[in-house]
This record gives C-alpha cells, structure tokens and sequence, in this order.
C-alpha cells in the first residue's frame, strides 16, 4: 500500500513504487545507493517527495508520496518502542530542491522516535545529490537534543547502521541510568507548566505539583516551563516545545507528563497522541491520591464519583463512523458501539453513586442533629494539606488517626472528644485538606463531607508556618470557606511547627496574624490553645485546663 498524495499518479507509476516493498536494504546500510537513486528518480519525473519507512531488518514498512515541499508519515504507534525509547524504524525521503533537512524533518525526528530521519538531494537528471540525515542525541552537557550531519552523495554515507544503531542504544540507555534507577518500576515524570502566571508562582505551585507526585509515589527527573504569549488551544504548548519534552521523556526514561494545568478532553488526547507518552494533568493526579487515601465507604464513593464524572467527557473511540448518534442516512447499522456502551454504563454507575451518597449523608446528618441536641460545642480542623491537622487531632484527643508526610494524607472526616476540666468537653473534627486551585468537581465530590463544617461553632484554621508560602495558603484556605458559604463561623488561626521556625520569629508572626502558636508534636505548646478554646466556649469559667 502507497501512502499519500496519489492524485494525479499514472497507474504505472503507482505500479513501479509498490515494487519498492520487495527491496531490501543490508542492516549495515542506510539505504542501498541502488534504492536511493530509484526514489530520486521518481520524484524528478513526479515532481513530489518520495519516501520510505525501513525497521533495522532492512525491510521496507512504508512507501510514502508527498508534494513539492513535504512528506506525512503514517500512523507509525503499531511499532513499539525500545528500552532505549527508539522506534527501530528510520525514514529516507526526497528532497527536490536538495535543501537540508527541516524543521518539520526534526520534529518527526523526535515525536515519531525514530532511528535516523535522512534527506536525499535530487539532482541534475534524477540523480541522488547531498545527503543530510540526524539523530536524537543521549543527554549531553551543551544541552544538544538532535544531532545533525551531511554526506557530499548517497556513495560517501559512510555510516554502519547497525552498529551505529547498537552505539545510540547503549548510550541512550547508560545515560538514563545516571539519572534514574532503570530497575526502579515506579512512574517516572516529566512536570510540565504552561502558564502567564509569573515565575514564582510557576515555581511554586511546580513545587506543590512535585509534593503530589510523591504522595502518588511517581519519580520526578524534569520540570518544563513554558510561559508563551498565546496558549496553544490544542497542545497547550508550541509544537517546537512539544518536540523538547519528548525528546526529553526519551532521554530520561519517562513514562509519564503531569501538567499542572488541568487539560480538556481534547488537548489530553492530542498531546498523549503526538507524544505517546501517559498524559495526566492536575486534577487527575489529585483523584489519582484520592483513591488511594480513601478507606471508609462514604470517602470511597465519593471518589469513584469524582472519577466517573472526570473520565466521562474523556472517553473516545475510533471514530463516528458506526455510531448510532449521527441518525439520519448513514447513521443505521450496527446499534450501541462498545464506546456508547461504555458511556451508558459510567452514566448509570454514576447515578447510583449519586444515591447512595444521598442515603450516607441523611445518615451523617442525623449523627450531626444529635450531636447538636446534645448542646456540645463543635470544632472543625481545616487547613491546607499537610499543615498537621491530623497530628493536632491526635495529640489533643489521645487517638490515632494516619499521619504522613504526604499531601492528602487523611481524606475520611474523623471525629474525637476533647474534655476539658469540670465534665466539659467539646467535639473535634478533622477533615480533609485543602489546596490551591482544588478544581470544582473534586472540591463538589468531597462536599457531603465538608458538610461537617456547617455545624461547627469554631473553625480550627491550622497553618504549617514552616512553609515558606503559608501566606499564600491561608489565603487558599480562606478562598475555598468563601466558596463553601463558611466564611459566617468564627474562626481561629492556628500557627503550627512553630520548632522548625527561629524563635523570634514566631511571636512577631502571631501578633500580625493574631494566631496561637503551636507545635503538634510537642503537648506543652498546647496551653495557649486550650486556654484560648475554653475561653471562647465557656469565657470567665477558667483560665485554662
């Protein structure tokens, strides 16, 4: 089969280029000057560029036929990729005009991970002029990611494919191995901001992208920023830094892109299809965390819920051509496609979540409405993620809740008694973390248990002021109680891992912020709190516990 622009072909033409699937090149070879000098002689008497694909065995995969300035390579994802990252197939083409090699030469070059991509001049009379080929190079101190070279004619292409081939393979691999552990069977990440934000707030929340690639147990070896003047509103980024990350994620090992701006459906297939590497973006690696941190029945069923509302829209198929939406003339054939099945499906599934978190939050409020007949005041925990709710939670009620250096380490409400002298006692619950740009459907997913909140008399708002950007996650936090209607319930800010602080620092912090300082891991700096609590509940009965 010829691939291309056949139009305008006489039938002999087309005859004498399938001819070419029955040659085959030496595996020393990059192609036989016999071959060369066949191609460019069709695409002098053509006038278009003429191409083929050949794998490592010699064998010719594809016959391509281009116009005067270009060539399309087919669809090239049935052939899998190396350890090394490479394809196994290389691609040799006409160039009428005998110029170097393009842009978009090197593009294919890097997207397709190629072998070798060559250009062969055609001269006077059809004959083969000035070669020009390149290469995808290991990673190298001048930061080269291609490297290419010329040959005066196709007879001075000194170059031993198959040991060349060897050569580029180990090299590529031996270099991963510096960077990463290649029996290592975590994902491996590239993290990818495509931003106008400034480059602090890039760098940041890059920062807080890398902390939930950990929390996923994903390996992160790069970071790319790209802050253009225009979004792509297909890639997201330029095609020019397209081809950069890939070549990259080749050079590296990478399994994975994580972009910190959340992707529509589209732009996640498009990318994922010119780069063959998973694509995910913010919000899928949130719920990603999510489903591994959800033990109790009702976190479980909201996740999957989250999941199911996230994965709808990002479900494709084939093609239109047998489904049964067109209608019309056309449209009749074969019923439901296994895509629409599978929609069908996600959208029952869906609905019977929806029920049945209906069914567990009557329960949650009827737990609530008794709590709140028996007149025992109600705390709520909030903060950002990892600002050491949980550990607070632990230490003031001698319980036992998880607590990890991880981001989203406690997902399920939690709720304990704190008492206090003279048979008081006041309800703590310790919810979920918050984080910036938490997108609606995940911050919608978790609100039957955000309901706890409404209750509460005093929000506990803990702050991690070892964090060098606990400003800007208060404000998060306070952003997010707007947007839930919280911002009505008293709140006290809580200044938490005040030892990893200097000292005389803290006091300063805490008049600015008018906050309590705390550390969670050490009960003697609870005094000030538990102070502070009775007196807001039960004032001039105490002054402390």
């Amino acid at each position: 089969m010829i691939h291309g622009n056949l139009s305008g072909l006489k039938a002999s033409q087309i005859k004498a280029l399938e001819r070419i699937y029955r040659r085959r090149v030496p595996a020393e070879q990059v192609i036989t000057s016999e071959l060369a000098r066949f191609l460019s002689e069709r695409s002098f008497e053509m006038r278009r560029q003429v191409g083929v694909i050949i794998d490592r065995l010699g064998e010719v995969k594809h016959v391509i036929i281009g116009d005067d300035r270009e060539i399309v390579i087919p669809d090239l994802s049935g052939y899998g990729l190396g350890r090394s990252g490479l394809r196994g197939l290389r691609c040799i083409h006409t160039h009428l005009k005998g110029e170097p090699l393009s842009q978009d030469d090197l593009t294919d070059l890097a997207l397709l991970r190629l072998d070798l991509m060559a250009a062969v001049g055609v001269g006077e009379g059809g004959l083969p002029d000035r070669v020009h080929y390149a290469h995808i190079l290991p990673t190298n101190p001048e930061g080269k990611s291609v490297e290419v070279l010329s040959a005066p004619s196709v007879y001075d292409l000194d170059l031993d494919m198959a040991g060349f081939v060897r050569s580029l393979e180990a090299e590529l691999e031996r270099k991963m191995g510096e960077t990463v552990d290649l029996s290592d069977t975590r994902e491996k990440a590239i993290l990818i901001s495509v931003s106008h934000a400034s480059r602090g707030e890039v760098e940041d929340s890059l920062d807080e992208l890398a902390e939930l690639a950990r929390t996923a147990n994903v390996v992160v070896l790069d970071r790319v920023v790209q802050r253009p003047r225009k979004i792509n509103p297909r890639f997201l980024m330029g095609e020019g830094k397209i081809k950069e990350v890939v070549i990259r994620a080749l050079q590296q090992g990478a399994t994975l892109l994580i972009f910190d701006q959340d992707l529509t459906p589209a732009q996640a297939r498009a990318i994922s299809a010119i780069t063959e590497v998973k694509v995910v973006d913010r919000s899928q690696l949130i719920l990603d965390i999510f489903a591994r941190r959800a033990h109790t029945l009702d976190g479980k069923v909201q996740v999957e819920l989250a999941q199911l509302k996230y994965i709808l829209p990002r479900l494709s198929g084939k093609g239109t051509a047998l489904s049964r939406l067109m209608g019309g003339i056309g449209g009749r054939g074969p019923g439901e496609t296994k895509l629409e099945i599978d929609r069908r499906r996600i959208r029952d599934r869906i609905s019977r979540l929806e029920k049945q978190l209906q069914s567990l939050a009557r329960g949650r409020r009827q737990r609530r409405q008794r709590r709140i007949r028996a007149e025992v005041p109600i705390v709520s925990i909030v903060g950002y993620t990892n600002a050491g709710k949980s550990t607070l939670l632990n230490a003031l009620t001698q319980s036992d809740v998880l607590t990890e250096d991880l981001l989203f380490a406690t997902l399920d409400t939690a709720t304990r008694r704190l008492r206090f002298p003279q048979e008081r006692e006041v309800i703590i619950t310790d919810t979920v973390g918050f984080i910036r740009h938490l997108p609606k459907s995940l911050l919608g997913a978790f609100k039957s248990t955000l309901e706890e909140l409404e209750d509460a008399d005093l929000l506990l708002q803990v702050v991690d002021l070892s964090n060098p950007r606990f400003e800007e996650q208060i404000g998060a936090v306070e952003r997010i109680l707007e947007d839930l209607d919280l911002g009505r319930i008293p709140r006290l800010l809580v200044f938490n891992k005040t030892d990893l602080v200097p000292a005389e620092e803290v006091a300063p912090l805490c008049r600015r912020f008018q906050a309590v300082p705390i550390s969670a891991r050490e009960r003697p700096t609870f005094v000030t709190l538990l102070a502070e609590l009775e007196h807001r509940f039960w004032p001039g009965q105490g002054e402390g516990p």
